[in-house]
C-alpha cells in the first residue's frame, strides 16, 4: 500500500530483559494517565448530575478555547469607523433615546427614584405660602433694582413646584421615574420643603434670620441628616440671597440653584459645585409662542437683535453697559431700558416675538430669567455670560439653540453684528424648530409633565446617587483627622475637575 511508511518495530534492535520491564513501566503509567485524565475535571465527558455545576467542559479553559475556536471564524466586516461628526452622531443617539422613551431616558436608572419628603411645621411651608398668596394682589414694593418682589417670588417658585408635584396623589402624578416613600430606610433622596424665597422676601429681616435658624435646627436635628451630613438632602435655595445667612451649615446638601456664581458674591468659595449641586431654570415671565404663534410670528421677525432690561447692573452684568454702547446705534439692534411688572411683561414679549435674535448679557449674577423668556418666545438667545452654568446641561444640548459670545469678543466694534448677519437662514429655521422643541423643559406645571423642568431635576439628582453613597459611606468610615485627603466638598471655585 502506498504512503507514508511509519518506522518499523521489526527492525528494531531485539530489547534486554531491563528494557523490557522499562518498557513495561512506561506503558502502565500511560495507561493510569490516560485514566485518571478520563475522570478528572477538565474532561470534556459528562459531569456528575449531583455536582449542580454544569459540565466540566463549561469551566475547563482548554476545553472551552477549543469549542470557541471551533465555532468563531474571522469575520469578514471590519471594525465600524467614528461617524465624520462623532459629537453630532452620539447627541442624535441620545436625544432619540430622551425624546423616545421618557422613562429609559437621563439617567437610566434601574428603579425610579425613591424620595421622602419631609412633614415640617407649617410655618415653614403652608404658612408661607398662604402668605404669599393673601399679599400678592396688595404688594407694590420693589427690591433695590427695581424688581416687584411677587414677581421674583414666582421666578424663584422651583420649591412650590417641586414639592406640589411630590405631595400629589399618586394617582394624579405623571412622573414616574421619581416617587414618593412613607418610610425613611426606603428613601434615595431627603426633601426639604422650606420655602427660603419668600421668607426672604416677605418677613421683615429679623424675623427672616429668626426663621432660618429655627429651620436648621430642625433639618439638622433629624436622623437621617445626621446619618448623612446632608448629602442626600436637597434644599431648594434658588434664589441668590435665600437661605443665605446659614448656608455654610448646610453645604454638604444638593442646593437647586439658579446658578454657580464663582466671584463670591452671592457663594461662598467650596459652596457650590456641579458635582453636588443642580441648576434650575427661573420660571419664564412672557407667554409661550406655541406652534400656532411661532408660524404667525415666523414671517414679522423683522428685528435682528433685541434686549428690553435694565441697562446698567453690578458684578459680571456691568457688560451690559459696554453693550449697549457698541450697538445702540446699529441697523436692526432694539435696545430699550425697562423692568418687570404688567406693562414690561407685554412690551418684552412683543419685542421677543418680533425678533430673530435676542440678548442675554449676564446680571447681577451669571444667569438671567430673561433666558427662559427668550426660549418660550422662539428668540434664538444670544449669550453673553462667561462664567454661565445652564439647567439640566448633562441631558440638554444648549447649542441647538442658542449661539454663545466671549465678552471680549462682543464688545469689539462691529463684531457682534457682522458675526449675527453671517448666520445663514437654514441654521435659523433649524435652531427655531428647536426652540419650540425645548421649551417644553422649561416650562413648569401641575401635575408636574414628563421631560418638564421637575421632570429633569429628578433625573440629575438619580445620576449622582452613587457618588452620594460613596461619599455617606466613606464618611462613615475614615477616622477623623486621620489624613488630609482632598475632596470636590473643599474645591475653590466653580472648578469641574475630580479629586
Amino acid at each position: 500500500m502506498a504512503g507514508k511508511q511509519l518506522p518499523s518495530l521489526a527492525r528494531a534492535r531485539p530489547a534486554s530483559p531491563r528494557g523490557l520491564l522499562a518498557g513495561a513501566s512506561l506503558l502502565l503509567l500511560v495507561l493510569a494517565a490516560s485514566y485518571f485524565l478520563l475522570l478528572s475535571p477538565s474532561s470534556p465527558g459528562p459531569a456528575s448530575p449531583s455536582s449542580g455545576t454544569g459540565s466540566a467542559a463549561d469551566t475547563a479553559f482548554l476545553a472551552s478555547l477549543d469549542r470557541f475556536l471551533d465555532s468563531r471564524r474571522p469575520s469578514s466586516v471590519s471594525s465600524a469607523a467614528a461617524p465624520g461628526d462623532l459629537n453630532a452622531a452620539i447627541r442624535a443617539e441620545e436625544e432619540a433615546r430622551l425624546y423616545g422613551d421618557p422613562r429609559g431616558a437621563w439617567p437610566a436608572a434601574p428603579a425610579p427614584l425613591r424620595v421622602y419628603v419631609y412633614e415640617m411645621p407649617s410655618k415653614f411651608t403652608y404658612d408661607l405660602l398662604r402668605l404669599f398668596r393673601d399679599s400678592y394682589r396688595e404688594t407694590t414694593n420693589l427690591t433695590s433694582n427695581g424688581s416687584p418682589v411677587h414677581r421674583l417670588v414666582e421666578q424663584h417658585s422651583i420649591d412650590y413646584w417641586l414639592w406640589a408635584d411630590l405631595i400629589a396623589p399618586e394617582s394624579q402624578r405623571l412622573l414616574k421615574n421619581v416617587i414618593r416613600v412613607r418610610q425613611q430606610e426606603e428613601a434615595d433622596i431627603f426633601y426639604v420643603p422650606f420655602f427660603t424665597t419668600i421668607s426672604y422676601f416677605l418677613l421683615e429681616k429679623q424675623e427672616c434670620k429668626a426663621l432660618y435658624r429655627e429651620a436648621l435646627k430642625w433639618i439638622t436635628d433629624q436622623p437621617a441628616w445626621q446619618r448623612s451630613e446632608g448629602r442626600d438632602h436637597v434644599i431648594p435655595v434658588h434664589h441668590p440671597w435665600s437661605f443665605k445667612s446659614v448656608r455654610k451649615f448646610v453645604k454638604k446638601a444638593i442646593w437647586l440653584l439658579p446658578d454657580m456664581d464663582s466671584t463670591g458674591n452671592w457663594y461662598k468659595p467650596g459652596q457650590v459645585y456641579l458635582e453636588k449641586d443642580v441648576i434650575l431654570p427661573y420660571v419664564p415671565n412672557v407667554d409661550l409662542c406655541d406652534s400656532k404663534c411661532v408660524s404667525e410670528t415666523q414671517s414679522r421677525r423683522s428685528t435682528l437683535l433685541f434686549f428690553r432690561g435694565r441697562l446698567r447692573r453690578n458684578a459680571g452684568g456691568k457688560i451690559r453697559s459696554k453693550l449697549v454702547t457698541e450697538l445702540k446705534d446699529a441697523e436692526g439692534i432694539v435696545i430699550e431700558e425697562g423692568t418687570a411688572g404688567a406693562e414690561g411683561k407685554a412690551a418684552a414679549q412683543n419685542g421677543m416675538r418680533k425678533s430673530l435674535f435676542c440678548l442675554n448679557p449676564a446680571g447681577d449674577t451669571p444667569s438671567s430669567a430673561r433666558l427662559f423668556d427668550t426660549i418660550v418666545s422662539g428668540c434664538i438667545p444670544v449669550v453673553i455670560s462667561d462664567e454661565l452654568e445652564l439647567p439640566f446641561e448633562g441631558i440638554l444640548d444648549y447649542r441647538k439653540i442658542a449661539l454663545f459670545v466671549s465678552s471680549s469678543d462682543a464688545v469689539q466694534p462691529g463684531w457682534l453684528v457682522k458675526y449675527l448677519r453671517s448666520i445663514d437662514a437654514k441654521r435659523i429655521r433649524e435652531m427655531q424648530t428647536n426652540l419650540l422643541k425645548y421649551s417644553r423643559h422649561f416650562l413648569y406645571s401641575s401635575p408636574a409633565r414628563p421631560l418638564g423642568p421637575e421632570d429633569l431635576t429628578w433625573r440629575m439628582i438619580a445620576g449622582k446617587l452613587v457618588n452620594i453613597k460613596l461619599h455617606i459611606r466613606r464618611s462613615q468610615r475614615v477616622v477623623r483627622e486621620s489624613r488630609n485627603v482632598c475632596t470636590c466638598e473643599c474645591r475653590m471655585g466653580n472648578n469641574t475637575r475630580m479629586f
